[in-house]
């Protein structure tokens, strides 16, 4: 199983970072240690004093494939929630400004909680999908699936060019605006069209 996550695909969330708007899908990969299981506590981490939450739907892939055209990309996944991409921000705008890859500011133990997977077909328009982030019961992050630049089936297709993708692999698909630190003892939940499918506590 492997973790790819889908960066800058929200407009006003690549505004407050000041980065520019990609012509095509931009990933990078987490390892399977990344994924943080429900039940577990996000630890803070001692290499950064500045984690962001980045609230995300994921999808989770139903069987492999390679160079797989947009129109068919419906057919490799069923499910979704909410998941949280945990950023080093002070380590990663270091790695930027050096040119370096992103994998330290993204890519440690626990930096991926997934939520409860639930069917696409039980949501009532598959096509505009209502997401938001609590913390200690305030709204933070506010999203929708007919915001993103780039489809679920635009992602599949391009990411499937360079990688193939496997029955289990999760993709992040990009986190709207409103991204911001976490401290310790936050509560992180996350919603899908109202329905709490996370639960994070920050430690």
């Amino acid at each position: 199983m492997k973790i790819i996550c889908i960066g800058r695909n929200y407009v006003e969330h690549i505004k407050e970072l000041s980065n520019e708007v990609p012509s095509a899908p931009v990933f990078f990969m987490k390892p399977d240690t990344a994924l943080l299981q429900k039940t577990q506590p996000f630890f803070l981490p001692g290499f950064s004093k500045d984690i962001h939450h980045e609230i995300e739907l994921v999808l989770r892939i139903n069987r492999v494939g390679k160079n797989i055209p947009e129109e068919f990309a419906y057919r490799y996944f069923d499910e979704i929630t909410v998941g949280i991409d945990f950023t080093a921000r002070d380590v990663q705008q270091y790695q930027k400004e050096k040119g370096l890859p992103w994998e330290p500011a993204k890519a440690f133990d626990g930096s991926a909680p997934v939520g409860e997977f639930i069917k696409l077909s039980e949501l009532k328009n598959p096509d505009s999908i209502n997401f938001h982030l609590e913390i200690n019961g305030k709204t933070v992050q506010e999203g929708s699936s007919d915001l993103m630049i780039h489809s679920f089936a635009k992602i599949i297709s391009y990411v499937s060019k360079f990688v193939t993708i496997k029955k289990g692999d999760l993709i992040f698909t990009g986190t709207p605006k409103g991204v911001g630190a976490v401290k310790t003892d936050d509560e992180l939940i996350g919603f899908l069209e109202g329905n709490q499918l996370l639960r994070v506590r920050v430690k």
